[in-house]
C-alpha cells in the first residue's frame, strides 16, 4: 500500500501536533502562526507505505502568501491520495472557510475536527452526523494533543483514499455570484480540463481574480475580456468587489451550517480563562513591562545558581575525561603533534563549547513552555502596533521572534511576508536578534567579568539587539524602504497548559542542533584553528602562537578593532572564526589562550580584556554579520549575491558604530 496523506489547516489548528502523533517524529509544534514554512514528510506509525505530508498553515487557497501558494500547488500538482483537513472545533466557522475551498479541488478528503476535549469541557455540542451529511465528506472528532481519535482518523483517511471517495458537489452559490461562476465554468471547461484543474475551483478563482490560475489556463484575450465583463456585472449588481462577494457567499453557507450543527452552552472555560488572563498580559500599559520581567526571570533562572552549577559540573566532567585521555595518550607515546591536536585542540575547543549545554537546555525549556502555553502570540499582538510605526508588517514579528533561536529558519520565515519590501526589511533586521549560538560567548564573558550580574548583562544584550533593530528599522523606513507595510491579522489562541511531550520535543530538537554543531562545524573549525595556531607559513611547529599563521591573519584585522578597545590579534581572530559558527569564538579563545581545561577559560580572559572592553566585545558579537549558514540563507532569500553582501556590510558597520559608541561612552563614565 503506497498512499500519500496531505495535512492542511489553519495556523494553530493543531496540524503539526497531529503530524507528530501520526508519525512519532520530532517536529516543531507551536502556537505561533507561520512557523511551518516548508512541508514536512513522515511515515504513519503502524501503516507501512502510508506517507503523510505536513503542509504550511494557511487560511485560504488565495495566493496572498507563499504558504498558500505552496499548499495549493502541492495538492494540485503532486495529487495526494487524500487530504486531512484539520479544523479547530473551537473556531469552526473560520476554519470551515478553507474547508469549502479544499472541497473544490476534487481530491478525497476527511475533516479532522480537533480540540474536541475543549468543546466537551465548554458544554458545546457539535452534531457530527449532520455535519457529515451536509458537507458530504467524513468528519472524525479528535484531540491531537491527547492522541484521542487519531487512530480512527488514520483508518478513515486510508479508506477514503483507497475508495477514492470525492467530496460531494455542493452548489451553495446564489444570485449574481451563481450566475458568474456558472457562466465562467461553461466558458473555460476545455481549458480547465487541459490544464488538469478542477472546473469549479478554476471558475471560483477566476471570479476572485487569481492571476496564477489565469496564467495556468492559458486563456486568450477574448476569453479574458468576457470573464472581466461577467465579474463587472456581478460587482455592479451586488455593489461590492469580487473577493468580498466570494467571501460573503462562503460565510453565508457556513453560518447556516453552524446554526444547524452547533448547540452552544456558553463560552468555553478555556476561552473565558484566556480573556481574564489577557486583561493583564495584553494590558495597554502593563503588557510590555510584564514581558520584559518574564524574560529577566528566564535569564536569571538560566544563568543563576542552577545553570552555573550544571555548566560547571559538565565542564568538570569534560576536564576529567580530557585528563584521562591525556594520560592514556602519554602512555602510548603517540606523536606529540597528534597529542596536542587531540588535547589542546579538540578537547579544549569543543569541550569549552559543550560545557555550556546546560544553559542552552534550561533556556530552551523555559522558552518552549512560553511558546506552548500560547503566550508568544500575545507578545506578537502587543508588539504589532510598534512594528507598524517602524514600517514593518505585523507578520514580521514571527521571523523576528524566531531569530532569538536561530537566524536561518528566522530568515526563511520572512518568505511568508506578502510584499518584497516587508521581506527585505525583516531579513536585514533578523540577525540583530540574539540567536542561541551566541549564548556560549555571553556565558563565558559574563562569568569572567560580571559574575554577580550575569542575568542582568544578558538581559541588557538582548534588549540592546532589539533597540538597535528599532533604530535601523526607522533608518530603513525613511530611506530605501519608504512606504507602508501590508496589513496583518493575527489569531490569539486560548492559553493552554504546556504539553510535556511537545515541550520536550522542541527542547530536544534545539539540544541536538547544538550538539550537532559542536561535533561538525565547531569540530572542524577547532582543527583548522589549532593548525593555523600551531604552525607558521612554512608549516614548522611554533613555540609561541604569536609566530603562527593565525597570528599573521589576526594582525591584519587589528587596526579595524583597535578603536573599539580590543586591539589584540587573538580577539580579531576569534571574530573571524566566529563566522563559521558563533560558538567558534569560545573554542578559538580556548585554543589561543592555551586554557588547561574548559572551566579555567573565563578566568584567563582578563589577559586580553578589561570589563569594559569585554562588554564592548559582546556588543560587537551581538550585532555583527551572522554565520556562514545564515549568510547563505540571506543570499537565497534575496536572490542576489550583491544584496546579501550589502546586508553583511550594513550589519557589520552598525556593529562597529554601536561598539565604538559604547566603548567611548564607557570610558567617559568609568
Amino acid at each position: 500500500m503506497n498512499l500519500t496523506i496531505a495535512l492542511v489547516g489553519n495556523p494553530n489548528s493543531g496540524k503539526t501536533t497531529l503530524f507528530n502523533q501520526m508519525t512519532g517524529s520530532n517536529q516543531k509544534v507551536s502556537n505561533l502562526p507561520g512557523v511551518t514554512i516548508e512541508s514536512k514528510e513522515g511515515l504513519v506509525k503502524g501503516h507501512k507505505g502510508v506517507k503523510v505530508v505536513d503542509l504550511p498553515g494557511i487560511y485560504s487557497l488565495s495566493p496572498y502568501s507563499a504558504e498558500e501558494v505552496v499548499a495549493r500547488d502541492y495538492i494540485i500538482n503532486q495529487k495526494p491520495d487524500v487530504i486531512i483537513n484539520i479544523v479547530d472545533a473551537t473556531n469552526i466557522e473560520r476554519n470551515l472557510y478553507l474547508s469549502l475551498q479544499l472541497m473544490e479541488l476534487k481530491t478525497p478528503m476527511v475533516i479532522a475536527l480537533n480540540m474536541m476535549d475543549e468543546i466537551r469541557n465548554s458544554g458545546v455540542f457539535i452534531d457530527i452526523q449532520q455535519m457529515k451529511e451536509t458537507l458530504g465528506i467524513p468528519v472524525v472528532p479528535i484531540s491531537a494533543s491527547k492522541n484521542e481519535g487519531v487512530h480512527d482518523l488514520i483508518h478513515c483517511a486510508i479508506e477514503t483514499a483507497q475508495k477514492r471517495l470525492l467530496p460531494k458537489k455542493i452548489d451553495f452559490c446564489t444570485g449574481p455570484v451563481h450566475n458568474a461562476i456558472h457562466s465562467i465554468s461553461h466558458l473555460i471547461e476545455n481549458e480547465a480540463k487541459a490544464a488538469g484543474l478542477p472546473l469549479r475551483y478554476s471558475a471560483t478563482k477566476l471570479v476572485e481574480g487569481d492571476d496564477l490560475v489565469m496564467e495556468t489556463l492559458k486563456l486568450e484575450e477574448p476569453e479574458k475580456d468576457i470573464i472581466q465583463h461577467i465579474v463587472d456585472d456581478m460587482e455592479f449588481h451586488l455593489e461590492t468587489d469580487r473577493e468580498a462577494a466570494m467571501a460573503d457567499m462562503r460565510y453565508c453557507f457556513i453560518e447556516e451550517l453552524c446554526d444547524r450543527i452547533i448547540k452552544k452552552g456558553g463560552e468555553s472555560k478555556a476561552h473565558l480563562r484566556s480573556i481574564k488572563i489577557d486583561e493583564i498580559l495584553t494590558h495597554k500599559y502593563l503588557a510590555l513591562p510584564i514581558f520584559l520581567g518574564i524574560m529577566l526571570v528566564i535569564f536569571w533562572l538560566t544563568f543563576g545558581p542552577l545553570g552555573t552549577w550544571l555548566s560547571d559540573f559538565l565542564g568538570a566532567g569534560i576536564d576529567h575525561l580530557a585528563s584521562i585521555t591525556d594520560a592514556a595518550l602519554s602512555r602510548t607515546n603517540i606523536n606529540p603533534v597528534l597529542h596536542s591536536l587531540i588535547i589542546d585542540g579538540i578537547f579544549v575547543g569543543v569541550g569549552s563549547v559543550l560545557s555550556f549545554l546546560p544553559l542552552i537546555t534550561i533556556l530552551f525549556f523555559l522558552l518552549s513552555v512560553m511558546e506552548d502555553s500560547g503566550y508568544i502570540p500575545r507578545v506578537a499582538f502587543v508588539m504589532d502596533k510598534l512594528l507598524r510605526r517602524l514600517g514593518l508588517s505585523g507578520r514580521s514579528i514571527v521571523p523576528l521572534l524566531l531569530g532569538f533561536g536561530c537566524s536561518v529558519p528566522a530568515i526563511m520565515a520572512a518568505r511568508t511576508l506578502p510584499s518584497r519590501r516587508d521581506r527585505y526589511m525583516t531579513i536585514i533586521l533578523v540577525p540583530f536578534m540574539s540567536c542561541s549560538a551566541k549564548i556560549p560567548i555571553y556565558a563565558m564573558f559574563t562569568a569572567a567579568f560580571f559574575k554577580e550580574h550575569q542575568a542582568l548583562v544578558m538581559f541588557a544584550l538582548y534588549i540592546m539587539g532589539i533597540l538597535v533593530a528599532v533604530c535601523c528599522a526607522l533608518l530603513l523606513k525613511g530611506t530605501i524602504f519608504s512606504g507602508n507595510p501590508v496589513p496583518f491579522v493575527m489569531e490569539l489562541p486560548n492559553y493552554r497548559m504546556p504539553v510535556l511531550k511537545s515541550v520536550w520535543l522542541r527542547m530536544w530538537e534545539n539540544i541536538l542542533g547544538f550538539i550537532r554543531r559542536a561535533f561538525t562545524i565547531i569540530f572542524l573549525a577547532t582543527i583548522v584553528i589549532w593548525l593555523l595556531q600551531s604552525f607558521d607559513a612554512g608549516f614548522n611547529m611554533v613555540e609561541s602562537s604569536d609566530q603562527s599563521m593565525l597570528a599573521s591573519i589576526g594582525i591584519l584585522a587589528v587596526p579595524i578593532f583597535a578603536p573599539l578597545g580590543f586591539g589584540d590579534w587573538r580577539a580579531a581572530t576569534a571574530l573571524i572564526t566566529g563566522l563559521s559558527a558563533k560558538e567558534a569564538v569560545v573554542s578559538t579563545f580556548a585554543i589561543l589562550l592555551d586554557a588547561p581545561n574548559a572551566t579555567a577559560l573565563p578566568a584567563m580572559m582578563s589577559e586580553i580584556f578589561t570589563p569594559l572592553t569585554g562588554f564592548v566585545f559582546l556588543v560587537f558579537c551581538l550585532l555583527y554579520m551572522p554565520c556562514v549558514a545564515a549568510l547563505a540563507t540571506i543570499r537565497k532569500e534575496m536572490g542576489s549575491t550583491w544584496k546579501a553582501s550589502a546586508v553583511v556590510l550594513f550589519q557589520t558597520s552598525v556593529a562597529w558604530i554601536v561598539a565604538f559608541l559604547v566603548y567611548n561612552i564607557g570610558k567617559m563614565i568609568l
